[in-house]
């Protein structure tokens, strides 16, 4: 492999797991890969422009960075009611960035976007949040059809489509993980602190539940306490269904009974994962959540869940005592089929 190509493998790994540096280039770190990634950031490339259809949170800028140390020039469709305004300053940093601000209701317009700039390549990062397609904005044409075609409008079913009329229009839809597979959470118990057997219990029992609401394309998180479900996420999101386990176990008079009222948070990929878009993750946001909420444990899916800011998330766990184990799909299927131990 040559040694640029090696310096900007390095360098990505590097820029992804440590989310605080991630518009920076830290040459102390890395001084003799420095000045190679500088010289793509001002314009050299070394692949094809790619399509960055960025959502809210830090996922769209984690991915961004990445394509960039591996020299795509990248063209941003960013989402009018969901993208932070950050993303204009990264653009005003880097001659390599365009963006292109479009409302949620403009599928004509992205394709457009994407086909005057050249983009045969693009990906989804960062979550539109699903309740939109109840808001006020207003479809085009294209979207209109598409909506209207649907016999249901789960994720799946919406991002499938649209990721269809992309195909049609000669734009490929890729993995939205293409780039940051270094932040995909491994096998095995990921803190300081594994899972006590009351934690292990609540996970088995979780996995099920969690399985069962993510095959119908419902939400991909259920929080547990002593084996019973207390919340399952749907609409609103995973820390928002965390909050509302927490603020129902506060609810309960009195001391604790003979239950633990622990919560351990189960997050699943669903059984036919489109890793395109959707796909589960995981940031110190979440950690602070269940931190509130009196949660303990934290159960994902190895190799198909996103862990961002790994390195502080890690630590704000092992500050608060809370175990994070990753388990494989075939340790999820067999506790789906009630197989497992």
């Amino acid at each position: 492999m040559p040694a640029v190509t090696c310096a900007i493998v390095r360098l990505s790994i590097q820029v992804v797991l440590y989310g605080s540096r991630t518009h920076a280039i830290d040459p102390v770190v890395e001084p003799q890969f420095a000045a190679a990634v500088r010289g793509m950031t001002s314009g050299a490339q070394l692949g094809p422009k790619l399509g960055l259809i960025a959502g809210n949170g830090r996922f769209p800028f984690l991915l961004l960075d990445a394509a960039r140390a591996e020299g795509r020039q990248v063209v941003v469709a960013a989402i009018r009611e969901e993208t932070d305004a950050e993303m204009d300053r990264r653009a005003a940093q880097d001659s390599g960035v365009t963006v292109h601000w479009l409302s949620l209701g403009e599928l004509s317009r992205l394709i457009e976007t994407f086909q005057r700039a050249g983009v045969r390549q693009a990906v989804m990062a960062g979550q539109v949040k699903h309740k939109q397609i109840f808001s006020s904005i207003r479809p085009d044409w294209r979207l209109a059809k598409l909506l209207l075609s649907l016999r249901t409008r789960s994720t799946d079913m919406l991002l499938g489509a649209v990721a269809k009329v992309l195909s049609d229009e000669g734009i490929e839809l890729i993995s939205s993980t293409a780039f940051l597979e270094p932040l995909l959470a491994e096998e095995g118990v990921l803190t300081e602190r594994a899972p006590d057997e009351e934690e292990r219990r609540n996970i088995d029992y979780g996995l099920k539940v969690a399985r069962a609401v993510a095959g119908f394309d419902i939400g991909q998180t259920v929080v547990v306490a002593a084996q019973a479900c207390v919340a399952v996420e749907a609409m609103e999101g995973t820390d928002e269904a965390i909050e509302r386990a927490g603020r129902l176990m506060e609810t309960i008079e009195g001391e604790a009974s003979t239950l633990e009222r622990r919560l351990t948070v189960v997050k699943v990929a669903k059984p036919n994962q489109d890793m395109r878009f959707d796909v589960p993750v995981v940031g110190i946001r979440t950690i602070e959540t269940m931190i509130r909420a009196g949660a303990s444990c934290l159960s994902v899916e190895a190799g198909r869940t996103l862990l961002f800011d790994r390195a502080a998330l890690l630590e704000r766990a092992r500050q608060k005592g809370i175990a994070m184990i990753g388990l494989p799909r075939a340790e999820l299927k067999n506790q789906a089929t009630g197989s497992g131990t």
